[in-house]
């Protein structure tokens, strides 16, 4: 486990230690749970722009002519 000094404007600070305990965490888990959500997110974007660049178009729309058609039904709407 590692240390960190962070410094935060009051208003936050005083939101954080509020939702803390509305929450019934520790300041420090509070935190470090939004920031491993928020690197989650960004993790996210990186990998579906990652997996888009290898889409191929072509190979897309080969299984799409391979889908049979049909009527659409009332519960697609």
């Amino acid at each position: 486990m590692s240390t960190i000094s962070l410094r935060l404007p009051e208003s936050l600070h005083r939101r954080v230690r509020e939702l803390a305990k509305e929450e019934g965490v520790s300041i420090n888990q509070l935190i470090a749970t939004a920031l491993a959500e928020k690197m989650s997110a960004l993790m996210t974007v990186d990998y579906l722009a990652e997996r888009a660049a290898r889409g191929d178009r072509g190979a897309f729309e080969r299984a799409l002519a391979k889908v049979r058609d049909s009527d659409s039904d009332e519960s697609d709407v």
